[in-house]
């Protein structure tokens, strides 16, 4: 049975307080990474449910043994797929990071037909900013007139890329991150070593610090953190040990350090990396948390557009000599 996260529970049970009033479209949104997905999955096997225990679903029916098997008919999901079927000999084609307006009309056949079990007809749409702008004006009709006991759950990361009329159609449900302490005592609960840490990178996002588990990103964070943190960096070196990364990752963490390292100064508290206080203060002390920041703000923009640079390395060179003179102390002062 899909389960809501315990910081989401008193907003599930307030949501099913009201099932026979529901709206035809609920628009969750917050942080990536916060159990929105678990919430929304859980909603929509609620209203299926034909045996509700104390609101919730019961987990043994059928319409609950059809949901968990990912095979119940009177539900859909529309994610990003894959753009194709790998060729038998060939690599297989990369996951698609839209949904694509043939999806929401292969929705048409499913929405005006009656359903199987005489119940609710979920929909559950995710991310909903994945909609292609094609794509999104066609859920907008379906949005303005749906059949009766439809329910369309939308989830998104990025509420304001969503357009504003489909906004507009939807009940809005925020759904908050869950305190410092309460991610720390999940992920501990999960088994992941420094939980605290975890919590602490992640923003409080615990679904988000369980995808990093099992791959490299801790040994490859700590290895670039180390030349940030050096009192000379060395940039042709860092450049070299740490382009593998990739950018995306990179300029994350760049962007987390650089905001701890103002926070640091403006503040004493750092945010994303704890376990590097030590080094953090150093660089606070000699730097200007002014010039700090701007680099700051200008990291988040170049985020949106440098997904794919021509050559890793040599973006990353600049970008770590840029951070050098801001982190200079012969700057800290201009």
């Amino acid at each position: 049975m899909t389960a809501v996260m315990p910081w989401h529970r008193a907003a599930f049970a307030d949501v099913l307080g009201r099932k026979e009033k529901l709206p035809h479209a609920l628009l969750l949104h917050g942080r990536r990474g916060i159990g929105k997905l678990h919430f929304g999955l859980a909603l929509a096997q609620a209203v299926l449910c034909e045996a509700p225990a104390l609101g919730d679903s019961c987990g043994a029916c059928a319409s609950c043994t059809w949901f968990q098997s990912g095979s119940h008919p009177d539900f859909r999901r529309l994610e990003p797929a894959e753009d194709s079927d790998p060729d038998d000999d060939g690599p297989r084609t990369k996951a698609s990071t839209q949904i694509v307006i043939e999806q929401v009309r292969a929705l048409s056949d499913f929405l005006f037909v009656s359903t199987h079990r005489g119940g609710w007809r979920p929909v559950l749409v995710h991310p909903a900013e994945a909609l292609n702008p094609n794509a999104a004006n066609a859920l907008l009709k379906n949005l303005e007139e749906p059949p009766a006991h439809t329910l369309f759950i939308l989830v998104t990361h990025r509420l304001h890329q969503l357009l504003p009329t489909i906004k507009s159609r939807c009940q809005l449900l925020p759904l908050p991150a869950p305190r410092a302490e309460d991610a720390t005592a999940w992920l501990a609960e999960q088994g992941i070593d420094d939980a605290k840490l975890a919590a602490a990178h992640t923003g409080h996002a615990p679904l988000l610090a369980m995808e990093l588990q099992g791959r490299d990103y801790w040994a490859q964070r700590k290895r670039f953190l180390g030349h940030l943190a050096a009192p000379q960096i060395d940039v042709l070196t860092a450049a070299e040990q740490c382009n593998e990364a990739g950018i995306p990752l990179l300029l994350e963490w760049l962007q987390k350090w650089t905001y701890d390292v103002a926070s640091r100064q403006l503040t004493g508290v750092v945010r994303y990396n704890p376990d590097q206080e030590k080094a953090l203060a150093r660089v606070a002390a000699a730097c200007s948390a002014v010039r700090m920041l701007r680099f700051h703000r200008e990291l988040v923009r170049m985020q949106r557009h440098a997904q794919h640079p021509l050559n890793v390395r040599l973006f990353l060179e600049q970008l770590l000599f840029a951070y050098a003179e801001v982190a200079s102390p012969r700057t800290a002062t201009a």
